[in-house]
């Protein structure tokens, strides 16, 4: 018997559809987000592999439908995809693989539905984004979309009572406030080349930098000097968000100081590329992750 298929037996996974749903999210996972697929295979207890790999799919999907095509495609897509979703999760069954996989982990896992749903809430706030004026708007940004995205699959690593989370969710809405700056600092040339500018203008003014040296890719003092106080900014969220790992319980835990490590080590190879990151994203060191996977692993076993 394969591993994954113990991980579906814990789960109490029995059904032969249901199980290739699931295989078939595994298999989405594993192909667009390597190093999280191998740390969840790696550190998560495996009766939760199956519904955090899920999770992680339908974020991974409703994502793609926000950000593939022209506005109109995709509120249609997005509105197709969230109707089939309330449906699934409402018990009145669903057509698409995904959406039935996440309804079975909502029936094992409330917690998961609940989040499920209040992201569908909110999601289309990634589609109406022009940029940000202020870092409140920034802050506001992170609130409706970038935190109840996280919660998503957070949710299943983190206390499973709705009144014991309050400690855990305000050390998630840190951990994102830095991930999410660092996501946007690391994508900022695919960003500009799609005419998307997520550096608050209040920031740009403020270092005395323009869209228009950003989209050029110009290499100057105060183009550094923006970079590194955005980074530094993330680093000291993610630092802050360290504390998931003592508001998480002790299942959780290796996952949750995997995440924000892996982050950690993006963050520092996006430091050591500084203005180059006008032209490409920075990845973290392989070696160095691989490290990260493993003293973790360790730790669990």
């Amino acid at each position: 018997m394969s591993n994954w298929s113990r991980a579906l037996d814990a789960a109490d996974i029995t059904s032969p559809v249901l199980r290739e749903d699931y295989t078939a999210a595994r298999r989405t996972v594993a192909r667009f987000r390597r190093e999280a697929y191998v740390a969840v295979r790696l550190l998560v207890p495996p009766a939760l592999v199956p519904d955090v790999l899920v999770a992680t799919a339908f974020m991974h999907h409703t994502d793609n439908l926000l950000d593939s095509g022209r506005p109109e495609q995709r509120i249609a897509a997005f509105g197709g995809w969230e109707r089939e979703v309330r449906a699934a999760l409402a018990g009145s069954g669903a057509e698409l693989p995904l959406a039935r996989a996440l309804a079975s982990g909502a029936g094992r896992h409330p917690t998961l539905g609940r989040h499920a749903e209040a992201f569908l809430d909110t999601a289309l706030t990634d589609l109406e984004f022009t940029g940000f004026a202020a870092e409140a708007d920034y802050q506001r940004y992170v609130d409706a979309y970038s935190l109840p995205a996280l919660m998503v699959v957070a949710c299943l690593l983190g206390p499973q009572e709705p009144d014991a989370d309050g400690a855990y969710r305000a050390a998630c809405r840190s951990f994102i406030d830095g991930s999410q700056r660092l996501d946007f600092v690391n994508d900022l040339a695919e960003d500009l080349a799609a005419e998307r500018l997520t550096v608050p203008e209040d920031v740009l003014k403020e270092h005395r930098v323009t869209r228009a040296d950003l989209a050029a890719g110009r290499d100057t003092t105060e183009v550094r000097a923006l970079l590194a106080d955005l980074l530094a900014r993330a680093r000291a969220s993610l630092l802050d968000g360290g504390e998931l790992v003592r508001s998480a319980p002790p299942a959780g835990r290796p996952m949750v100081r995997a995440l924000v490590g892996l982050e950690l080590l993006t963050l520092k190879a996006a430091e050591a590329k500084g203005p180059a990151l006008l032209r490409g994203s920075a990845r973290p060191s392989l070696p160095a992750a691989a490290a990260l996977l493993l003293r973790e692993y360790r730790a669990r076993r």
